[in-house]
């Protein structure tokens, strides 16, 4: 066999192995690393007889790489070099090389924590980040530190941070090994202003194929891309031209076909999703044409629903994407964007997990018996928001104790290694009957959608379909889906005799927050979860008063059905009695102007039910009313001059001393009504008993024995003036308090007096005979000196019936006329 770029570091990467038991190889694409490294390590002395793991992202790649390691050794897959994946394994008795996808892991070492047939585990190009190859590398470290330190571990990538990694392994040695890659131009190709993704990607192959030699591969970001831009190609192409969609639903001999040779005499046109940026070599490759867009799934912890987000690679994955084309000589890649494009975007692509929905990561770990992702050693911590959601849905599917602990029906729907939701159904299917049908629903939603998108919502058609009594459906993918129902069918389970109710039925035990309810005679729904959903109002099931959604799309707003299934009023009632929960509401009915009493059954926020109740009990009532008062705010309470000025003063000593005086500005007021105004209502039943409420009480209520009389000290209403009178002073001013008094009035008093120990001065706002303001001044005695003449000489001509002495701290105070 030709020698590998890789070749020449496997002596060190071995002796690092030797000496480490943790290791980073960094190898660009074509040096060999997946197909060359396994076998080597089969003669280290530490291997021994044990077996070697290695992880691929993808099925495509895991058989590939096992099919080109087998044939290295001229033997047949199944031998020293086998594969495992989801629905196909070729392992027998010799094999010492596993190559697995990355669920596989998972289950192997939940199986056996110590990974006791291993001697290495090896994650292959790791740079993809998925959320599985998170998960196994967390389980594999915790497992390697607390019962296998012999266990080697290899994280092998050709774009990584290889220091946040080797951090992450306790300072773990990087080997770097050469590529073998050719010189590739790159050509920038924007698409012309408002021109659809499709025609700007079959004007570029058109150029491509006239311009250069060679086959060619199309990055498009999903299966229906690559389905419409076979349909504009087919029949405009040259003769020598051989069309081959690359994407993950396709069948494995589909898949095998297009990253085969071209037949002599002919050029090969992959049309490929991200399937084919990396762990894949396929032949004759020298031209790529790269639309520049990748598609992902990120969940909403908002809506508790993912969403397919089609958005621009990233610059590692546009890099990957271009050596494709540089693997066997000089080649071309067509960038469908422009340069100041390349420069905007971003180095790598979020990890998995900072988006995804992570259920089935925590069904994971509390089978591992961990409760707090904090406590494993992660690149990328599971965010707390979807992580706290993730337990929440565990709780509700049963899975997990009120503690986080797994359950018995946990540690069962984990064993099944499907989603959460589709396990629990499973099982609740055995229980109740249904098993082929629960398990065929859950293949349906584990697969891509058999039929095509004109075919409605209806997952009954699936069903049919997948028993052959409903045409319109791909054959491969019933294929797939045949085998996957297999997998999770009880052996005894007898034929299936159900029909659609049936269906919505366990759907319901999946999607229990995604029941919905018809909003009157339209094509919109309301969905237990409390958010909107819609139909197609062609679609037959926009009919249906009762739906269980199976599949949405999670858009703001309405939610789109795709999936979905009828179901009956009483079989909720029946299925779910121990989710509806049933709750007495007394409410203020404006039109009939008095409290009403009603008895609500709900399934989340669905109403199934409203019962009018006589003669509620008193505290119902009260409670109604503290409801009311948060509702409309304290402006609906009975405030008279005499409580305001109290609330004022009390919020004036908790703005002085905080710690002390309880602060009865709005926000706190409404945040305490349960301790200061709910005693208050006893005995009340009606809005206009709000209005006899004694606020003043209620507002002294919440002092102490001792403040009450600290508060007249502190904070006194009033303050008696030089002429006699005692006037009311008005604590709602920051800083202090104010007092809007007649300037005769204060003649004799040289300074302004204080309040609150001293703290703080009374702002005099001196009026003239007629009430209108002259001055306002904290400082009296500065006043008299430096204002009042000023004043004196402006005001004597305009009220000369009043006095203005000369000397206005020796004048008498007054609040009358001058005496004829």
């Amino acid at each position: 066999m030709p020698g590998q770029p890789v070749d020449s570091v496997i002596p060190r990467l071995l002796k690092t192995l030797s000496d480490h038991n943790r290791a980073i190889l960094q190898a660009p694409p074509g040096a060999g690393k997946t197909t060359r490294v396994p076998p080597a390590l089969l003669s280290t002395p530490f291997c021994k007889d044990s077996k070697i793991l290695l992880l691929e992202p993808r099925r495509l790649a895991a058989r590939n790489a096992a099919r080109f390691m087998a044939a290295q050794r001229s033997e047949r897959v199944g031998e020293t070099v086998g594969y495992r994946t989801r629905l196909d394994t070729r392992i027998g008795p010799d094999t010492r090389i596993e190559v697995v996808t990355e669920g596989i892991l998972t289950r192997l070492i939940q199986a056996d924590p110590a990974l006791e047939d291993y001697a290495a585990v090896i994650f292959d190009e790791f740079h993809e980040r998925s959320l599985q190859a998170d998960l196994g590398l967390a389980l594999v470290l915790e497992s390697q530190q607390a019962l296998r330190e012999d266990l080697r571990l290899l994280i092998m990538s050709a774009t990584l941070d290889t220091d946040r990694i080797s951090t992450l392994l306790d300072q773990a040695p990087v080997v770097h090994s050469e590529g073998r890659s050719f010189p590739v131009t790159v050509h920038y190709r924007p698409p012309e202003r408002d021109e659809p993704l499709i025609s700007s990607v079959t004007r570029a192959v058109h150029h491509a194929l006239a311009s250069e030699s060679g086959s060619l591969l199309v990055f498009l970001p999903g299966e229906g891309e690559i389905r419409r831009t076979v349909e504009a190609l087919e029949g405009n192409l040259p003769a020598d031209v051989q069309l081959a969609p690359l994407y993950g639903q396709l069948s494995p001999e589909a898949q095998d076909a297009a990253i085969q040779p071209a037949s002599t005499g002919q050029r090969k046109l992959v049309l490929a999703t991200a399937i084919a940026e990396s762990s894949l070599t396929i032949e004759g490759i020298r031209v790529v044409i790269d639309a520049g867009l990748a598609r992902r799934s990120v969940f909403d912890p908002g809506s508790g629903m993912s969403r397919l987000q089609t958005s621009r690679v990233s610059r590692s994955s546009a890099e990957q994407r271009r050596g494709r084309a540089g693997r066997i000589g000089p080649g071309v890649c067509y960038r469908l964007w422009s340069e100041s494009a390349q420069a905007g975007l971003a180095p790598f692509a979020p990890a998995e997990i900072l988006e995804a929905d992570l259920a089935p990561l925590a069904l994971e770990l509390t089978q591992w018996g961990c409760r707090e992702p904090k406590t494993l050693a992660w690149l990328d911590p599971p965010p707390r928001a979807p992580w706290r959601q993730a337990m929440d849905l565990l709780q509700w599917l049963d899975a997990v104790d009120d503690d986080g602990a797994i359950t018995p029906h946990g540690r069962d729907m984990q064993r099944l290694g499907l989603h959460p939701r589709l396990a629990h159904m499973v099982l609740q299917g055995r229980a109740m009957g249904l098993g082929r049908l629960a398990a065929e629903l859950a293949a349906l939603l584990e697969e891509r959608d058999p039929l095509p998108n004109d075919e409605g919502a209806d997952m009954e058609k699936r069903v049919l379909a997948l028993r052959g009594e409903y045409p319109a459906a791909t054959s491969g993918r019933l294929r797939r889906i045949r085998q996957a129902v297999n997998k999770w069918l009880p052996g005894n389970e007898p034929p299936a005799q159900d029909d659609e109710q049936e269906t919505g039925r366990l759907l319901a035990q999946a999607y229990p927050d995604r029941i919905a309810r018809r909003r009157g005679e339209s094509h919109r729904f309301l969905l237990a979860n409390g958010r909107g959903a819609t139909l197609s109002v062609q679609d037959p099931l926009a009919r249906k008063t009762w739906l269980v959604a199976a599949a949405l799309d999670g858009r703001e707003g309405d939610a789109r059905i795709f999936l979905a299934a009828p179901v009956s009023g009483s079989a909720l009632e029946q299925d779910l009695a121990g989710r509806i929960k049933t709750r007495d509401r007394v409410t203020w009915d404006e039109r009939a102007g008095t409290m009403v009493t009603q008895r609500e059954r709900r399934l989340g926020a669905i109403r199934l039910s409203t019962e009018r109740l006589p003669d509620p009990p008193a505290e119902m009532i009260e409670n109604a009313l503290l409801d009311v008062v948060r509702e409309r705010g304290l402006g609906v309470l009975p405030w008279c001059g005499e409580s305001r000025r109290l609330r004022a003063r009390l919020q004036f000593l908790h703005r002085l001393w905080p710690e002390q005086w309880p602060p009865c500005d709005d926000e706190n007021l409404l945040a305490t009504l349960d301790e200061w105004l709910a005693p208050f209502l006893v005995g009340r039943r009606s809005l206009a008993d709000l209005g006899k409420l004694p606020l003043k009480h209620a507002l002294m209520a919440r002092l102490s024995g001792n403040q009450s009389g600290e508060l007249e000290r502190l904070a006194p209403p009033r303050l008696q003036v030089p002429s006699g009178q005692s006037m009311p002073l008005d604590y709602d001013a920051d800083p202090g308090p104010v007092l809007a008094v007649k300037l005769q009035a204060v003649f004799g008093l040289s300074e302004s007096p204080r309040v609150a120990d001293g703290r703080c001065p009374v702002v005099f706002h001196l009026l003239s005979p007629a009430g209108r303001p002259l001055a306002v001044t904290a400082d009296l005695a500065s006043f008299w000196r430096q204002a009042y003449p000023e004043v004196r000489k402006d005001m004597r001509g305009r009220y000369p019936k009043h006095p203005w002495p000369d000397d206005p701290l020796a004048a008498e105070a007054t609040m009358a006329t001058k005496r004829r």
